[in-house]
C-alpha cells in the first residue's frame, strides 16, 4: 500500500513557473510589488512641478509688490510736483500783482504832491497840469499792464463789453444800433471784461 505525505505538491506551471511567480535559472523567483521604478518617477515628478508653481507663484508676487511700490513712489512725486507747480504760480502772481503796486505807488505819490497845493503857491493851471501829470502815468502803468479802454461813441452796440442806460430816436443820417454817447468808459483787462460802457443808443422806432 502507497502512502502520501501530508504535504500537497504543486504542480509547476508552464516554462517552470510556480504559485509566486516565474523561476530565473538559479532557482529565484520573481515578485511583482505595487511600488515599481514607474510609480517613483512618477511621484518625484508630481513633487518638481508642485516646486515649480510655488517658485513662480513666489516670483509673480515680488513683481507685484515691486510694481506697488513703483506706483506709490511715482504718485508721491507727482504729488509734490503739483504742489511745487501751485506754489511757483501763486508767486508769479503775487509778483504780478507786487510790479502793478510799485508802478502805481509812483502815480500816488504824484497825486499827493499836487493835494499838498495851496491857494498861496498854486494857481488853478498848476493844479490842474499836476492832476493831468497823474492821469497820463496811471493811464500808461495799467495799458502797459494790458488795460483796454471801451471808448465806443459811434460804434455799433456790442451787449457783450456794452451797456445802454437810454434809447435815443433814430436821427437822419444816422444808423440804427449805434452808440449815440458814451455815458462811462469801459475797461477790458487781458481780454477780461472789467467794466462795460454804459451808453445811449440810436432806435429807430418804427
Amino acid at each position: 500500500m502507497i502512502r502520501t505525505t501530508g504535504k500537497k505538491r504543486e504542480d509547476p506551471g508552464p516554462d517552470g513557473e510556480g504559485p509566486e511567480g516565474p523561476k530565473h535559472q538559479d532557482g529565484s523567483q520573481e515578485r511583482s510589488h505595487e511600488g515599481g521604478p514607474d510609480g517613483g518617477a512618477a511621484a518625484q515628478t508630481g513633487e518638481g512641478t508642485g516646486q515649480a508653481v510655488l517658485g513662480e507663484m513666489e516670483a509673480l508676487q515680488e513683481e507685484i509688490d515691486r510694481l506697488k511700490d513703483q506706483h506709490l513712489r511715482l504718485a508721491a512725486d507727482f504729488e509734490n510736483y503739483r504742489k511745487r507747480a501751485n506754489a511757483e504760480l501763486a508767486g508769479a502772481w503775487v509778483r504780478a500783482q507786487a510790479d502793478l503796486v510799485k508802478s502805481l505807488v509812483e502815480a500816488l505819490d504824484d497825486l499827493e504832491r499836487v493835494s499838498r497845493f495851496t491857494s498861496e503857491d498854486a494857481t488853478v493851471d498848476t493844479l490842474v497840469g499836476g492832476v493831468d501829470l497823474v492821469e497820463r502815468k496811471l493811464l500808461k502803468t495799467l495799458t502797459d499792464a494790458g488795460l483796454e479802454i471801451l471808448n465806443p461813441e459811434g460804434e455799433v452796440f456790442d451787449p457783450t463789453i456794452m451797456e445802454a442806460v437810454m434809447i435815443v430816436p433814430l436821427e437822419e443820417g444816422r444808423q440804427d444800433e449805434t452808440v449815440h454817447q458814451v455815458f462811462q468808459k469801459g475797461y477790458l483787462f487781458k481780454d477780461q471784461l472789467v467794466r462795460p460802457a454804459r451808453v445811449s443808443v440810436y432806435k429807430n422806432d418804427d
